[in-house]
């Protein structure tokens, strides 16, 4: 019944104290992309965390899990880094990976030299000097590193665990007991754990310690294994141990089977439990494993867990929802008291293993605690109260207290959602006083200064109020300067007689009547960082919360300046309310913060030591891959600066620090020289992608901050070679080809120029041809004018003639019939003749002939042409029917009849050949 009884105590401990804890990272199949089983944990030189998976092999750089395929599709049961190799235990096969220049790791196959047992696993490997060692459970095998040799130790009965102890190998037969490799022997050591499955054996002070899975510890003394004593050994008969491993800090830490883990400082008493009800992924905890940083991985049958046991912060996460969001807290008799949105919760910090109680009559919204004249008075949705252990008393009916404020030893003033009241203090008990009037507006951040009160509103501004002697009304309100008038998340306090007041334009300090900007404190304040202006006072510190940081100041002791202690711990992962956050002091080191789901207790001792720890954390260059337009990428050597090819101008890198800390974060900036102008802002991501970079070198460089603290940067260099259009070959036929394109230009435009000149002098000859040619014709004009007026003169010569012919002949005719009708005896005859003689005058025809070939001087030349049979009397016809003469104008010239005329015209056609239907005269005047 004892034991029984020791049991449940065990129990019921292990779920109270096991409230608050150490951080736990918990990764989850879908985070690591692989499958929920976990046989196996190792850590490398560069702090890379290597898991046997189910699938594979898992890589996590601090970032981003990798995950490298089983080489044959089987389980993966164990792994071992050692040197630079990671050694791996598989159903049927056992090898070394190993990275290659591009960063990726490579399988080398071990167990193809040997023969292995028809359905053999690999479960454990361990190393001893040159020696690597696979154990299965029907064989050991020995692998020699130097000379690539195998030894095998085989077994009929079934090996249970091997184990590494001071560089002793030691390993459990089933039904025989506790065997130890000496000289590459297998000897005998105690025949005590024949069926007792042993789960680990350590080295301590005393000697050997063993843990075994359902009997606990064990102690070596004088060659026989005595049970020892541990508050674990009467637990581990109802909770199979799987799993177990002693830290640096020589606590032991096992992995059960259903009920998470247990660990036990080094006198075997219970430090911690923790399970999946307070907080791990899984129960079942499959391999266990410390890391450099004293961080412990978990294997689990479900994922993977980190836990940061020498961490900084201790967590208390409500996962029943029965405390909610912490809006303050405080310690108060030596209890600890949270103000929730739930109610006022309390608990004795004498008794770790306490439950938190709910305070009776404070359900609802708590929005301060404060101790006053040493009473904790505790500021409610509805009202005040005083607290004395887990009593509730209420002062007054009026709701909605905010804060409190001692203005004497018997007057405390209440900022409340409608204004101020007061507290007065009678018979040495607190009892509420009167509501002073003449301030009506919500007064949650008051401070007291001289004669008056500065109240600051987060949405109406920051006044100054005057009281009356009796402190019964406002006197006056003053309002400050429109920089104050609405600051979100502002707010007002006093630390050490300084009255600040902060929102996101800087942090402002009460100076005489006004406030004035405090320049060092505002440069904490970026509006990139900014979230919220609370500041909080406690003995040691003022303290500001930002995105990426908690802030620690501290006033120096010969100066006025702060110290900052920066503590990384971004927005995100506290959860506090914003606007509404909180820290309490504990004790010199310890803080607690409020936050949504619980609070977070914080060690300032152990941050400064973890801070020195993250500094030598180095950051490292993961993987360099590039690719064309497609996006495939592929990887490239890491350890020279390699060329790329010209479409190859897609380059992506990834780098990451080996942070493996659930409350602190890494943040990244890049810069490629030749491409960019200046760093990137910070970011979590550790992956930079350049797409379609131009030709030309590069050097990518990288660093990382954990909080403020900046690691040395690293850098890559790469080329992107011309392409063939811009190459040094194609340079030069460009150049010599632009030589020849210049002077086939000069040749071209020369002879253009040269074509365009003489094109020029023809045309001006041409114009001057045309000038003289216009002139010419002008001239010839001219000429051609004064023929026509000589033809004209000429014509008009030839019609007098020919008039003064025919009237000549006309009139001698006529006086010719005259004389003939006288000449009765003959007596005229010689008259007559003589008339005769005048009418065909030879010398009339040649005047007549001379006048018609100036008028028409080719006329006879072509009727001679074309009827060379004419006679001169037929060509005088001619003419006088040339010059469209009638037969009775010719008649006269003849000295004939005009019936005669009619009978030559008649022949003169005749001769002519004219057809009866031709005019003669028309064809005389068209040749």
């Amino acid at each position: 019944m004892h034991r029984y009884i020791l049991l449940f105590f065990c129990f019921c401990s292990f779920s109270l104290f096991a409230q608050e804890f150490p951080p736990i990272s918990i990764y989850t199949p879908q985070d690591y992309d692989a499958e929920n089983q976990n046989w196996g944990i190792s850590q490398s030189s560069n702090k890379f965390i290597y898991v046997a998976n189910n699938k594979g092999l898992l890589e996590f750089n601090g970032a981003n899990w990798t995950l490298y395929d089983s080489p044959n599709q089987t389980i993966q049961r164990s792994v071992a880094v050692i040197n630079d190799k990671i050694f791996s235990g598989y159903y049927m096969e056992f090898g070394y990976w190993e990275k290659d220049r591009f960063g990726l790791l490579n399988y080398n196959s071990l167990s193809d030299k040997i023969e292995m047992i028809e359905d053999e696993q690999i479960w454990n490997i361990c190393s001893l000097n040159n020696f690597v060692l696979f154990q299965s459970l029907n064989r050991i095998y020995i692998y020699n590193t130097l000379n690539q040799t195998f030894k095998i130790i085989d077994s009929k009965e079934t090996i249970l665990k091997m184990f590494k102890v001071n560089n002793n190998i030691y390993f459990q037969k089933n039904g025989l007991g506790l065997f130890q490799l000496i000289n590459g022997e297998a000897q005998l050591l105690s025949n005590q754990f024949k069926t007792e499955r042993i789960i680990n054996i350590f080295n301590s002070n005393n000697g050997l310690v063993l843990i075994t899975e359902n009997k606990g510890f064990f102690k070596l003394v004088n060659a026989i294994w005595e049970p020892w004593e541990t508050e674990i050994n009467n637990l581990s008969e109802t909770s199979s141990i799987y799993s177990a491993s002693k830290l640096n800090n020589q606590k032991y830490i096992l992995g059960t089977i259903s009920n998470g883990i247990i660990v036990l400082n080094n006198n075997g008493e219970v430090v911690y439990q923790i399970n999946q009800s307070n907080g791990l992924g899984n129960n079942t905890v499959l391999s266990l494993f410390e890391d450099d940083a004293e961080n412990i991985w978990l294997g689990l049958d479900r994922g993977i867990n980190s836990i940061k046991f020498n961490s900084p912060y201790r967590v208390y996460t409500d996962n029943n929802g029965a405390l909610g969001t912490v809006y303050t807290s405080i310690v108060y008799n030596n209890n600890l008291y949270l103000g929730t949105n739930q109610g006022l919760f309390w608990k004795s910090l004498d008794n770790s293993y306490s439950e938190f109680e709910l305070v009776r009559n404070t359900e609802g919204q708590v929005w301060n605690l404060k101790i006053i004249d040493n009473t904790l008075f505790c500021g409610h949705n509805n009202g005040s109260f005083i607290i004395a252990s887990n009593i509730a008393k209420k002062l007054g009916n009026l709701q909605g207290t905010w804060d409190f404020k001692s203005l004497s030893d018997s007057t405390i003033l209440q900022g409340n959602y409608n204004g101020l009241s007061v507290l007065k203090k009678n018979n040495k008990n607190w009892e509420f006083s009167h509501q002073i009037k003449g301030f009506e507006i919500s007064t949650r951040f008051f401070e007291v200064s001289e004669n008056s009160l500065l109240v600051n509103h987060e949405y109406k501004g920051l006044y100054q109020l005057k009281f009356n002697t009796e402190l019964t009304r406002v006197r006056s309100v003053k309002s400050f300067d429109s920089i104050f008038n609405k600051g979100s998340n502002s707010s007002l306090t006093k630390f050490q007689n300084n009255i600040y007041y902060a929102n996101s334009k800087g942090v402002f300090v009460y100076k005489k009547t006004t406030f004035k900007k405090e320049n060092k404190l505002s440069q904490l304040f970026t509006k990139e960082n900014y979230i919220s202006g609370k500041l909080v006072s406690t003995s040691n510190n003022l303290w500001a919360f930002t995105k990426n940081h908690i802030l620690a100041l501290e006033p120096g002791n010969l100066s006025v300046d702060f110290t900052v202690n920066k503590i990384p711990f971004k927005s995100t992962l506290r959860e506090s309310m914003t606007g509404f956050e909180n820290i309490s002091q504990l004790n010199a080191y310890t803080y607690l913060l409020g936050t949504s789901f619980g609070y977070i207790k914080l060690n300032l001792e152990s941050i400064n030591q973890a801070n020195d720890f993250n500094n030598k954390l180095k950051l490292e260059l993961n993987t360099v891959q590039v690719s064309k337009k497609d996006l495939k990428f592929k990887p490239v050597s890491l350890s020279n600066s390699p060329e790329f090819r010209p479409e190859e101008n897609n380059v992506k890198i990834t780098y990451s620090v080996p942070l493996y800390s659930k409350y602190e974060q890494v943040d990244y900036s890049c810069f490629l020289e030749g491409f960019d102008n200046h760093w990137s802002d910070w970011s979590s991501s550790n992956l930079q992608l350049y797409k379609n970079l131009p030709f030309g070198d590069y050097s990518f460089k990288v660093k990382a901050k954990i909080g403020s603290q900046e690691l040395d940067a690293k850098e890559f260099m790469f080329s992107i070679n011309k392409p063939w259009y811009v190459s040094n070959v194609m340079i030069v036929i460009y150049l010599f080809g632009f030589i020849l394109f210049s002077l086939l230009m000069h040749f071209l435009y020369t002879n253009y120029f040269k074509r365009k000149q003489e094109q020029a002098l023809e045309k001006t000859k041409q114009e001057l041809s045309f000038k003289k040619l216009e002139n010419e014709q002008q001239l010839t004009a001219f000429k051609n004018e004064k023929l026509k007026q000589d033809i004209e003169s000429k014509n008009r010569e030839l019609a007098i003639s020919t008039m003064s012919i025919i009237k000549k002949n006309e009139f001698l005719n006529t006086i010719k019939k005259e004389l003939i009708s006288y000449n009765k005896s003959n007596t005229l005859d010689k008259v007559i003749k003589l008339l005769d003689k005048n009418i065909n005058d030879s010398n009339d025809w040649e005047f007549f002939q001379e006048a018609f070939n100036n008028a028409d001087k080719d006329f006879f030349n072509k009727i001679k042409e074309v009827h060379p049979n004419l006679t001169p009397t037929d060509l005088k016809l001619c003419a006088y029917l040339r010059l469209n003469l009638s037969s009775k104008e010719i008649a006269p010239l003849l000295n004939i009849s005009p019936k005669s005329v009619e009978v030559k015209r008649y022949r003169l056609r005749k001769k002519m050949e004219l057809d009866h239907d031709a005019s003669l005269t028309n064809y005389i005047l068209e040749l």
